[in-house]
């Protein structure tokens, strides 16, 4: 039998579940064809990253504790709870030309990382990681400049963890 503790099974940590839990929600999107950890596929891996086109990439970039007391019924003894901040990298390769001159159509496939990365924030935010656990709350959103063709977004949401 498995034990559950706030929500996440025992033999797994924090991070595995957040990492799973918003896994198993994107991966429901369609079109995106590639979520996993973020373990370096687009920065270590050039001219030809080990994803498939346009990707999700999940990584626990930060967490912030505050100390919450003692529970002897429990292990660790002494608790916390977590300000975590989980990290989205949402990439596509863009071979198409989006001038104002380029066909519709063109202009629309160039765009489309718009769309996905709309159709993530509406499959998580708001929404718990795993059973348990706050909710993602968007914080930022910025794009990272690359020179290689991949167009690459960086979204970053929080959450809390209670009694960890």
């Amino acid at each position: 039998m498995e034990n559950i503790i706030n929500g996440v099974q025992e033999d797994i940590s924090i991070i595995e579940a957040i990492i799973n839990g918003v896994q198993e929600k994107i991966k429901t999107i369609p079109g995106i064809k590639y979520v996993d950890e973020d373990w370096g596929q687009l920065d270590y891996y050039s001219p030809n990253p080990p994803v498939q086109w346009p990707c999700v990439l999940i990584d626990v970039t930060e967490a912030n504790f505050n100390d919450i007391g003692v529970n002897i019924q429990k292990e660790p003894k002494n608790r916390q709870t977590a300000q975590i901040s989980v990290s989205l990298t949402i990439a596509n390769l863009k071979l198409t030309n989006s001038s104002g001159k380029a066909p519709k159509t063109q202009q629309a496939a160039a765009r489309s990382i718009h769309g996905l990365i709309n159709q993530v924030h509406k499959k998580i935010h708001g929404k718990q990681a795993y059973e348990g656990s706050g909710t993602l709350i968007r914080k930022s959103l910025r794009r990272v400049k690359r020179d290689d063709g991949i167009q690459e977004y960086n979204v970053i949401y929080r959450m809390p963890v209670k009694d960890v």
